[in-house]
């Protein structure tokens, strides 16, 4: 791949220009409603400039004062689950003729999508996703028609959250694989380095200049400090065994006490994929849609199965998550499932924090 590069700030509206040249929609961060969320964009003016997030157990604040800077934050609310693992979608469609059913498997309905603004923990939880959806005997098509064409333009973090704790998963705050293209912002600019053929693409047609020596060293300060910052983090990357000899910890009835069981936490992580699946059926009974929805493991028909519901009470519900996440992916997937973006401590209203409970957990280990 190409020498690191540098696109000065003016410069920034000319990444957009070429992506919509290449036929891309794009989608990147835009201040609403409170809160950082993905939308469709089309100009670098809609971009949070001089925004900043002011994030801790269950708060998330927008303020002003990151001078020029558009992404001087740490993430918000979305990752890039909703972009390849639709929220609801259907799956099949059953439409009655005559004395019988016709059924048609539905196509998800795609175009190739830039994304700008990425961070290092969502590529990670996004490397997890390909796993569960992709790796398989029978890949999903669904998640596969929308991941074939995505384009990622991550952004290295250099100004995390208090509720971040991705340098003790090994997932942030730099990125280092999953992207397209990867920016860090600077007071001037942007330094740009490649990771893919389609990234090295977009960058010919930047045509930049290559990024200076003290530019590249004033980066490594800022990812050094970013990383240095984090205050929270895991008791370590392989809880397995221990969380697996705790399963009757007194703690778990200790936070069922303040868990909503609201499934907040399970909506904004990046890397869960539980889901359901539902008929709609018209009113005249003619046709029917099979739909698949998140789900959550804190509802009451996620632990239902015929006669018995395995996990009646919130004790039950987030021992389920929290195990399943720190402990048996492990099984899965061969790590953890928590890639330390910290959403699940900012948006839970009850404020429980995850690594507090895992410290709690595992205290006295060896």
């Amino acid at each position: 791949m190409s020498v690191p590069a540098f696109l000065p700030r003016p410069q920034l509206q000319r990444v957009f220009d070429a992506l919509q040249h290449l036929g891309y929609r794009i989608v990147g961060p835009v201040a609403r409603d409170g809160a950082l969320v993905y939308e469709d964009i089309t100009s670098a003016s809609e971009l949070p400039w001089g925004v900043a997030a002011r994030q801790d157990a269950g708060s998330f604040r927008l303020e002003a004062g990151a001078g020029e800077r558009c992404f001087a934050w740490a993430n918000g609310p979305q990752a890039l689950k909703p972009l390849v693992f639709a929220p609801v979608e259907p799956l099949w469609r059953m439409e009655r003729k005559g004395a019988g059913f016709e059924v048609r498997m539905t196509q998800a309905t795609c175009r190739p999508t830039a994304v700008i603004g990425v961070r290092a923990c969502d590529l990670a939880a996004l490397a997890l996703q390909d796993r569960h959806f992709l790796g398989g005997l029978h890949a999903d098509a669904h998640y596969a028609g929308r991941r074939e064409d995505l384009l990622l333009i991550a952004v290295n973090c250099t100004h995390p959250a208090a509720t971040c704790f991705c340098a003790s998963t090994g997932d942030g705050p730099q990125v280092s694989r999953g992207f397209d293209l990867a920016l860090t912002e600077l007071d001037e600019g942007y330094t740009v380095a490649v990771g893919s053929p389609p990234g090295e693409k977009l960058l010919a047609l930047l045509a930049p200049a290559p990024a200076t020596a003290d530019q590249l060293e004033r980066e490594r300060a800022a990812l050094h400090r970013a990383a240095a910052a984090q205050t929270r983090g895991l008791p370590g990357r392989q809880l397995r065994d221990v969380l697996m000899a705790r399963l009757d910890h007194p703690r778990w009835q200790e936070v069922a006490e303040r868990c909503l069981a609201c499934g907040n936490c399970t909506a904004v992580c990046p890397t869960c994929f539980c889901h359901a699946e539902i008929e709609s059926a018209s009113l005249d009974g003619a046709t029917s849609l099979h739909l698949r929805e998140w789900d959550s493991c804190f509802g009451e028909r996620h632990g239902y199965i015929h006669g018995k519901q395995l996990r009646p009470g919130t004790r039950e519900r987030y021992r389920q998550w929290l195990v399943h996440k720190l402990a048996t992916w492990h099984d899965q997937y061969g790590r953890s499932g928590c890639v330390g973006c910290g959403r699940c401590i900012t948006w839970c209203p009850a404020a429980i924090d995850l690594t507090e409970e895992a410290a709690a957990l595992c205290a006295g280990a060896a």
